[in-house]
């Protein structure tokens, strides 16, 4: 391998990102100045390109977003967040954990971290004001929790790994010393991340009700009512029964990902125009618009990743950054810890979707050598990746809670440090206990 290519294909990108490139321009311009130096014939850019979309699984990413989209149109997730709201009751920080529970409902339908944090922040961030909390703390609560969205399946960056993993083969050299690794699926991503993603709001229930208690933050001052919790659920029926038919069919294996994502839009359709009568032709032309704004912008950063991944598998390069790493240590546990604080950190500074694709190329084949189950190794990066959606200075989650509450991004990425470590605290258990993440798909057979 050339070390001059290395210094060509980072070199450009980190150059490019230092000057403000948007990451595509960034992937894009690195990937082609390496091709250049190589004599390569930049046409190649464009077949793989072409390649890079031209994949079945990936037709779940467009589906999942527009259903998502039209689920908060028709009402869907409104009334996912009352059935929540109605658990709170007068325990101490109910509201707030009411929060993290519905930001865990609607992380089942929507898939994203921002929309599940703008969906359930409109209606939970004041509700939470008006009962004492204060806005900073509402904001902070909802920016951390948002990113459930993209833990609980079916989840966006679940669809991501699986294409960007789908074409990595495990290195001879890691089969010989391990045996034989189990194929990446987003199947077995979606039902691999179920219980990391109870985990992970296991761990900010715990902190929120810590926080609640020592700053004296009480539930409502009715009981909490069966009669309530009932109503909020025969209202919601079709909105809670949307997971079980997206989840359950995909658990089933009654449908894969990608028609499961199809049959949620039909599903939202039918109960938000039949039975709801929410839903009309206006919204259903904005689900699209905000549909097509999205998926559009995931698939350029999808193009340019492909080739730049493309380029660093042909040279070797990540054979290397293995090497170089195992060079260090073989203890899979320290192995654990440098890969989770470099997907901290790059989870403040980097999009989810474009650290995903850049990332997994490199990161892959390390996980491989030390015999690290590529589901695992998945769910793990999600959940990590997950955490800089509350941290500065890219933090999305930040910004729209921002938006909502009206307090500034400083204050609200303060009180947000104690869920992140909350989140950190998950993440490592969830790393060393493979099992959590594996069971479940190991006993439905896959």
């Amino acid at each position: 391998m050339d070390g001059l290519l290395i210094e060509v294909l980072f070199g450009a990108f980190f150059a490019l990102m230092l000057l403000g490139a948007p990451i595509t321009v960034a992937l894009g311009v690195s990937a082609l100045a390496a091709m250049v130096y190589m004599g390569d014939n930049p046409i190649k850019m464009v077949q793989m390109a072409w390649s890079s979309v031209g994949s079945f699984p990936l037709m779940a990413l467009p589906s999942f977003i527009l259903a998502g989209a039209l689920m908060e149109a028709a009402g869907l997730s409104r009334r996912l967040i009352a059935v929540a709201e109605s658990l709170a009751g007068p325990f101490t920080g109910g509201l707030s954990a009411a929060t993290i529970m519905a930001c865990l409902f609607f992380g089942a339908i929507s898939g994203s971290g921002p929309a599940t944090t703008a969906a359930v922040g409109m209606l939970m961030i004041p509700a939470m004001s008006r009962q004492g909390y204060g806005p900073g703390y509402a904001a902070s609560v909802t920016a951390a929790a948002g990113g459930l969205g993209i833990i609980i399946p079916p989840s966006i960056p679940m669809v991501i790994f699986g294409i960007s993993a789908m074409g990595l083969a495990p290195p001879p050299e890691a089969i010989a010393a391990h045996g034989p690794f189990q194929s990446v699926s987003i199947s077995k991503l979606f039902i691999a991340g179920f219980v990391p993603g109870v985990i992970m709001a296991g761990g900010l229930l715990i902190m929120n009700y810590i926080r609640c208690r020592m700053r004296g933050f009480r539930g409502s001052a009715a009981p909490l009512s069966a009669r309530n919790v009932a109503r909020a659920c025969y209202q919601g029926f079709w909105a809670l029964l949307a997971p079980v038919v997206i989840l359950g069919g995909i658990y089933s294996g009654f449908f894969t990902p990608t028609e499961a994502a199809i049959v949620a839009i039909f599903y939202t359709l039918f109960v938000g125009i039949f039975i709801y009568r929410e839903l009309d032709l206006a919204e259903v032309i904005k689900a699209l618009d905000t549909t097509t704004w999205l998926a559009g912008r995931v698939l350029l950063v999808l193009f340019a990743a492909t080739i730049f991944g493309r380029v660093l598998v042909e040279n070797n390069i990540p054979g290397v950054i293995a090497g170089g790493v195992l060079g260090l240590t073989t203890n899979i546990h320290a192995i654990w810890a440098m890969v989770i604080g470099m997907l901290l950190i790059v989870g403040m500074f980097m999009e989810t979707l474009a650290a995903i694709m850049i990332l997994v190329p490199v990161m892959l084949p390390v996980a491989y050598m030390v015999g690290i189950d590529p589901i695992h190794f998945g769910i793990v990066m999600i959940c990590t990746l997950s955490v800089g959606f509350q941290t500065p200075p890219l933090g999305e989650n930040l910004f729209i809670a921002s938006g909502i509450s009206g307090v500034s991004i400083e204050r609200i990425s303060l009180r947000a440090l104690p869920f992140a470590a909350a989140s950190v605290a998950a993440i490592f258990i969830i790393a060393s206990f493979p099992e959590l993440a594996l069971w479940l798909p190991r006993a439905m057979g896959y």
